[in-house]
């Protein structure tokens, strides 16, 4: 027996056994129904209805697709276990560009796409770097996938170089001190714009994760949150100030961070844009990925390691980042340092031009 779902569960089945067993499923159009585990209501209720729903709308458009080409081969991947368990920010960034990819060349055989084509592809979207450098990243995933399955011997989309960014080399810009003083004048504690930036600066998360705390995530003042792209744990201590702006701010149901509505931010991107708002009202030129920056360096600087970089901003181990910030807090402490050296005058010459010798000290003799 099939029961009806609440409206706020899309494509969310109930059956209910002969023997009084319930069990839930998602279902989309007419395709096959994928069974949800665990009990409704939980947390992992909710991640796997979550990635059942990214998989569902592949599977369900399967059985149209001609073997063997681009489109039933970006479809049986979108449909698989392994696009399931791929986070859900980067499952997003991919299914642009593979969905892209479907609607333009559906019918090529992908066994004929060459490592010159993918590059042809690569170059098309030049003029948005970003843009093209994830398609390269979208195709070898995609071909990553096919061998995986002995459908292919080799990854044509392997070695292929990324367009260069041309604010590689700067990136987002790191809140400076003063920046923040001049946000925290203009925004004071009890706003929502004062408690969006101490979430950001006293926790170190990702926009995409900031919007997504709250209450629920909290015990004992301990934050604990899976960050949502590289599924890494995160154990966070909420520190005094963020604790004093959490306690004077009207906060969503189940998320710190809300809307002038009192609902949670639809998405990272509609944060994102929100805050850029508030940083203009305060003068200041920052951002929220600027603001985790800030963090990490105030965390380097007062001599974290690259462990507890890790740790604290959910990067994986050995991670590039938090290398990078601790390489340039012991340059900055090293350049303090010397900068001492450059107080002390040189010893003056003799007339031959060379330093006069160090008088020898007396040890007892005449």
């Amino acid at each position: 027996m099939i029961g009806d779902m609440p409206r706020k569960l899309p494509h969310l089945q109930r059956e209910v056994s002969r023997h009084g067993m319930t069990k839930y499923y998602v279902r989309v159009d007419r395709g096959p129904r994928i069974r949800i585990a665990g009990e409704f209501g939980t947390k992992a209720f909710f991640e796997a209805y979550r990635d059942a729903l990214a998989v569902a709308p592949a599977q369900s458009r399967a059985a149209s697709e001609t073997r063997g080409t681009m489109g039933w081969l970006i479809t049986e991947y979108m449909a698989s276990p392994s696009w399931a368990a791929l986070a859900r920010e980067t499952r997003k960034q991919l299914s642009y560009q593979l969905a892209h990819v479907h609607d333009t060349n559906p019918d090529v055989p992908f066994k004929t796409v060459t490592k010159a084509k993918i590059v042809e592809g690569r170059d098309r979207r030049r003029h948005k770097p970003t843009d093209a450098n994830k398609f390269v990243k979208a195709m070898r995933k995609l071909f990553a996938f096919a061998i995986a399955r002995d459908m292919l011997a080799a990854n044509p989309a392997e070695g292929i170089d990324k367009v260069p960014l041309p604010n590689k080399a700067i990136g987002f810009h790191t809140w400076t001190e003063d920046e923040i003083a001049a946000f925290e004048a203009r925004w004071s504690v009890g706003t929502r714009q004062r408690l969006a930036m101490d979430v950001l600066l006293y926790t170190g998360l990702r926009r995409s994760d900031a919007v997504r705390l709250g209450r629920q995530h909290i015990k004992d003042g301990i934050a604990t949150i899976r960050t949502d792209k590289t599924a890494e744990q995160v154990i966070l201590p909420i520190l005094p100030p963020l604790a004093a702006s959490i306690a004077a701010t009207p906060t969503a149901d189940l998320a710190l961070l809300a809307t002038e509505k009192g609902t949670a931010f639809g998405s990272k991107e509609s944060f994102g844009t929100w805050f850029k708002k508030a940083c203009k009202a305060a003068g200041v030129p920052g951002s929220a990925h600027g603001l985790r920056k800030a963090g990490a360096v105030r965390a380097a600087e007062a001599g974290a390691t690259e462990a507890q970089l890790n740790a604290l901003f959910g990067w994986r181990e050995g991670s590039r980042e938090s290398a990078t910030y601790t390489r340039k807090a012991r340059r900055s402490v090293l350049a303090k340092e010397s900068a001492k050296l450059l107080m002390i005058p040189p010893a003056p010459l003799d007339g031959a031009g060379n330093t006069p010798a160090k008088p020898l000290k007396n040890k007892g003799g005449n």
